[in-house]
Order: C-alpha cells, then structure tokens, then sequence
C-alpha cells in the first residue's frame, strides 16, 4: 500500500540496499544530508512530510536503481535479494535453445551478471548490438527483460517472432489478432505482425548504458 510510512520505509531500504544511510544516499544524490532525516518526516505541527517526487528520481538516478525496485520495497518492505540472471546477446537470442515458448530462459550456455532490482525469477539480461534501437538503446547496452511482467501501450518490449528474429520495440497496439510496434530509431521503420507469427512478448523493465 502506498502511504507515508511504507514510502518512507522503501526510501530506507533503497539506500540499505546500497550500502547507505539515509544521509549518505541523501549526499549521494546531491541532495542536502538532511533530507531523509527522520525527525524531518513529520513537522513540528504533526503533519506528515512526503519525499518529493523529485527526491525519489534523483536516488533512483544516483544509484542506478529502477522504478520497479523501489516500488518493490515500498510494497512488500523487503530487500531485494542480488542474484546471477542469465545475460543473452541479442544475435544470440534468436537460435533455438535459449528460450521456452513463454520466453523464458532455458538451458545453460549464457553468461550471467549480478542484478538486484527484480523478483522475477525468470528475469534475463539482452546486450544490444547494432544501431536499430539508438538513441535510447546503443550498441552494448544491457536491458533487464522480465517475461512474467505483464505489457502494456507504450511500454518498451523485446519481441520474438516465429522465424527467430528478435527486437527491441515500442509497444503500439495490440488487438486479438495482431500487434503493432514502434521503433526507437527513426530510420527503421515500425513492424506490424499477426500474433500467430509472435512467439513471446517481454517488457523491459531496466537499461544500463
């Protein structure tokens, strides 16, 4: 539930989680020590003080965290735990032998990195080749997919068809039937497939660049 104690909790936990105190993610982020404070969360009137939204992007930007993560804490108190989560080149991601028909990640031969930001268990890293996604994705860049996440208008997905071709998009509209897509890169143009011929649809819920 999303109230002040369990928002000033998720704010705590975020900079635990970060080897911080409060007053040391507050410096972190380029914001007065004292901001977290606790005797600040309340006002001598007893009103209740709120983080800014503000606030909360600029820790989320300080410590590379996601949305997600810190919506994680504020909903269930907890700290994510870090683990191993496969990391799949984009070329890579298209043979059989990498995913199930859920796109899940199945098998063994992958890398893996270190991620503490997601409960999905079935979560996997994407590196990105090639310049189709620019700007907002370069070649090299990691996204943190998760295929459990439910997709909707306008978030970002990967997308893997029947024949094996695997990107990076924009989700456009979705119908029963079909499946629209945008492209990050104006130069590519956008795609438009019959949901027979997709074989998964994952969001991205994070990048590193």
């Amino acid at each position: 539930m999303l109230n002040h104690g369990t928002v000033w909790n998720a704010v705590d936990k975020l900079a635990t989680a970060y080897g911080l105190s409060a007053s040391g993610l507050a410096r972190k982020a380029g914001l007065d020590s004292t901001t977290f404070n606790k005797s600040k969360r309340i006002s001598r009137d007893g009103k209740k003080r709120w983080p800014s939204t503000e606030s909360i992007a600029k820790i989320l930007i300080a410590t590379g965290a996601g949305l997600q993560e810190f919506m994680n804490y504020v909903e269930n108190g907890q700290l994510n735990v870090v683990r191993n989560i496969p990391l799949i080149g984009l070329a890579q991601a298209g043979a059989d032998g990498y995913f199930d028909d859920a796109g899940y990640p199945i098998g063994g031969s992958w890398e893996e990195i270190s991620f503490p930001g997601t409960t999905d268990e079935h979560a996997f890293a994407l590196e990105i080749s090639g310049d189709s996604m620019e700007p907002v994705f370069r070649d090299g860049d990691m996204v943190i997919v998760s295929p459990s996440e439910s997709v909707r208008r306008g978030d970002r997905v990967v997308v893997k068809t029947t024949n094996g071709e695997v990107m990076a998009k924009i989700l456009k509209r979705q119908t029963a039937q079909r499946i629209e897509l945008s492209s990050f890169n104006a130069q590519h143009q956008d795609r438009d497939f019959a949901l027979a011929d997709i074989e998964w649809v994952a969001r991205i819920l994070w990048a590193a660049q």
